[in-house]
């Protein structure tokens, strides 16, 4: 056996590599945490099934459940990339893990590259055991598969600069604090599972702006109502995309 078997070969991975591994990690992480697998499984689910089994709230001609699905898949979408990743990220910078890798070979922002990708995955796991649970109480979508997918990545990219900004910006405790509570509020006037006509004008025509709203009445447009490119609400989460990863890239603090 040559002395060659041994030598040691120095030098980083590739970056492909790395990143596939950090977001391996990240997602693995991710589905071991209880209170993140709450929101972003247990919730939505319950919420689906409960108010689409139970008349509590008035969601209008059809099937509740027509109505239903298309918000908790927002809602979905905004408990991985907007809450769930906010305190994750969070903690990981209170307690120096961002610090420390950030001195590793991995570059900072292929690292926040392997925290998207796992957002990513994520939502793929969610949004096909929701989609199975609403067949199951007779959801019938339609519209065009390619609107979905538009609505559902600018979906997740608005949700995750504003994530990464609350994340890199305020105190892991303040974070923990605020993006439940935003949570909460979204949950209740984003269109969710109240429709948007049950505010008044005046507010209504506020909370149409922001993006969890933009996605649920995007998603409900075209899987309820089979409508088309639905350009008002892919504007509005344009928007919130282009502001929130920008201020995230230019405040986001490491330490």
């Amino acid at each position: 056996m040559s002395a060659e078997t041994f030598s040691p070969r120095p030098g980083a991975a590739p970056l492909s590599r790395m990143i596939r591994a950090q977001a391996a990690l990240e997602t693995r992480m991710l589905l071991r945490n209880g209170e993140q697998l709450l929101l972003t499984v247990v919730i939505p689910t319950l919420l689906l099934v409960l108010f689409s089994a139970v008349d509590i709230v008035d969601t209008g001609e059809g099937k509740a459940v027509d109505f239903l699905a298309p918000g908790v898949l927002a809602l979905a979408v905004m408990s991985t990339a907007f809450t769930g990743q906010a305190i994750a990220t969070g903690f990981e910078r209170r307690y120096g893990v961002l610090k420390r890798l950030g001195a590793t070979p991995l570059p900072r922002w292929a690292l926040m590259t392997a925290k998207t990708c796992s957002v990513l995955v994520t939502e793929v796991l969610q949004i096909a055991l929701l989609t199975v649970i609403a067949f199951t109480l007779g959801w019938s979508p339609q519209g065009n598969p390619f609107a979905v997918l538009l609505l559902l990545v600018l979906g997740t990219a608005a949700f995750s600069g504003l994530g990464l900004l609350m994340a890199g910006t305020l105190k892991a405790e303040v974070t923990l604090a605020a993006a439940n509570l935003v949570f909460l509020l979204l949950l209740v006037g984003g269109g969710v599972i109240v429709p948007m006509e049950k505010f008044p004008g005046g507010v209504r025509a506020v909370l149409e702006l922001l993006p969890i709203s933009a996605l649920s009445d995007g998603l409900r447009d075209v899987l309820q109502h089979g409508a088309g490119m639905p350009w008002g609400d892919l504007g509005i989460l344009a928007v919130w995309a282009v502001l929130g990863l920008g201020a995230a890239a230019k405040l986001f603090r490491w330490e």
